[in-house]
């Protein structure tokens, strides 16, 4: 069941600018379940409409207890009432949690529903279908003093998504240290939020079907996620690990299916408890993966247990776990993708995602593509070399042996934090260090004035308040849609409500450095070009023609 304790954990206080709240009452320590309570009032499966559901509520509250009644009644309210039955559906809507085997009942506990929403929470909440329990666990440390909290949001979201539900389900703003970020600091975690949301959406769509139709594309999502999760949100690995179990079991994989119900168990046990059905469930996985309903749908990824290999490296297992190689790399995309060094082909290596099957010295590309990498150390001696960092944080060196060594670059743009842009990019096994990339063509490479995250997140923004539909536009600055917003007079993508909201985005919402790179026509080639259509090499400056 996790950590256990014996003496009281929390009380209930007056919590500044939130009303009740929890407040621990000693240190407890990640994974202690802190709360085991049954409802008082459940909205129960068998609602037909909302008069029936009023008429459930009223007659539960009813039947508490007198001091039950009262510290329900204590409870805050969000809907205004005329009277007692619209009073107590107001209670409820205001604090059901949901509960039962399909999360599809609301109920009201006297305790847990106390516990006030941070987006940035230290426990999270689970229903308990053996005990019919709603269970509260500690997912980091929770130190004493500290207020107890959960999530209210329905997914992981940007700030704004997080305000706007928050505002309209709950009627008020999260103050927490998560939504408290510095701009750039928020920034760089809305980019982050934003593709794991990215990724739930993909994930949804491709279904149980997507499972074996495009289990390389899935896997490298996941994959994906669970390095951003690293960051972002480790309760999101709840949810990413089972779905690599998934992809890997309904693909006949039973090595990697029995590793990812490894990783499964512990957090789940962290998170919900030795006594929650889904961890006996994956207990059994783990033990034998064949148990699960998915196995047998595919035998393409076909290997048995015995195929975990032992005695790798921890990056070693993890290449070999989520097929960070040569035969499974990710799918083709057609849009512009922001590629992992592991996922560049090796200059000896003509690997047939990128490359014609051919069996020439040098074999033609097959589609187009260009690697990320933000600029961490600059240094001269006989040509430039730089460190460069790409999406997932590895570190690797960029060395020019172009005519001029480097030279032909714009200096001014050499500047660490900025980004440079490789097209064609290959790994090359240098003799004196590392891997990294040998650059020959000065063509090849392009530098923008903004962080890897910043471009990544304005690859986003663009789509998204850029576009015109049926003439209704988005305001970069606020968010509100308008048919008569006025457009950024410098780049000509972005629309605003007026001045007010252009000279906060320019200020606070990061436009000003944006603003060269959105007008740069290397960009905007960039982000129109057909990536998975070969028709000769390109080059920097990029020329929308062939291709596009």
């Amino acid at each position: 069941m996790g950590v256990t304790a014996s003496l009281p954990m929390f009380t209930v206080e007056d919590v500044p600018g939130k009303g009740k709240g929890l407040v621990a009452t000693k240190d407890i320590p990640k994974g202690t379940r802190i709360i085991s309570e049954i409802p008082i009032i459940t909205s129960g499966q068998d609602i037909r409409d909302v008069e029936q559901l009023r008429v459930r509520i009223y007659q539960q509250v009813c039947s508490l207890s007198e001091d039950q009644q009262r510290e329900f009644l204590s409870m805050y309210n969000i809907y205004p009432y005329t009277n007692v039955i619209d009073r107590y559906q107001g209670i409820f809507r205001t604090n059901a949690l949901p509960t039962g085997p399909c999360l599809d009942i609301g109920s009201v506990f006297l305790i847990a529903c106390r516990i006030n929403h941070a987006c940035d929470s230290n426990a999270t909440h689970f229903w308990n279908d053996n005990l019919n329990k709603i269970t509260i666990h500690a997912i980091r440390d929770i130190w004493k003093g500290e207020e107890i909290t959960i999530s209210y949001l329905s997914s992981c979201q940007n700030r704004q998504a997080r305000e706007e539900e928050l505002r309209e389900k709950f009627k008020f703003t999260c103050s927490c240290q998560l939504c408290s970020l510095p701009p750039d600091q928020s920034r760089e975690s809305d980019s982050k939020l934003d593709r794991i949301h990215e990724i739930d959406c993909i994930i949804e769509r491709g279904g149980v079907s997507g499972l074996v139709s495009s289990p390389r594309k899935m896997l490298s999502c996941v994959d994906e996620q669970v390095q951003l999760y690293s960051t972002a949100n480790e309760v999101g690995l709840v949810r990413a690990y089972p779905d690599a179990f998934q992809i890997a079991i309904a693909n006949g994989d039973l090595a990697r299916s029995r590793t990812f119900a490894e990783r499964v168990v512990p957090l789940y046990l962290m998170t919900i408890g030795s006594d929650n059905p889904n961890v006996a469930q994956y207990q059994k996985l783990a033990q034998d993966p064949t148990t699960h309903d998915y196995y047998g749908m595919s035998t393409k990824w076909k290997t048995t247990l015995d195929d975990i290999p032992q005695g790798l490296e921890p990056e070693e297992f993890e290449n070999w776990l989520w097929k960070r190689n040569r035969e499974t790399a990710r799918a083709q995309r057609q849009d512009l993708t922001f590629l992992s060094f592991d996922e560049l082909p090796n200059e000896f290596d003509f690997e047939p995602e990128y490359f014609e099957d051919c069996e020439v010295t040098h074999s033609q590309p097959q589609r187009h593509w260009c690697f990320f990498a933000e600029i961490v150390e600059v240094g001269w001696f006989v040509r430039l070399q730089m460190m460069v960092r790409d999406i997932r944080g590895a570190t690797i060196p960029l060395s020019f042996h172009t005519n001029r060594k480097g030279q032909e670059l714009d200096q001014s743009r050499i500047q660490k934090g900025h980004t440079a842009v490789i097209l064609y990019a290959v790994r090359h096994a240098f003799m004196y260090s590392e891997p990294g990339i040998r650059l020959e063509n000065p063509q090849h490479i392009k530098i923008f004035p903004l962080s890897l995250n910043e471009l990544q997140t304005l690859k986003v923004v663009r789509q998204k308040f850029s576009t015109d539909i049926g003439g209704v536009r988005i305001c970069r600055g606020c968010g509100k849609e308008g048919t008569s917003l006025k457009q950024c007079g410098k780049c000509s993508y972005f629309w605003y409500c007026d001045r007010t909201c252009q000279k906060a985005d320019w200020i606070d919402g990061g436009h000003k450095a944006e603003c060269k790179v959105v007008k740069d026509l290397d960009w905007q080639a960039m982000l129109q070009l057909k990536w998975d259509e070969f028709d000769g090499y390109l080059n920097f400056p990029l020329r929308i023609g062939k291709g596009v």
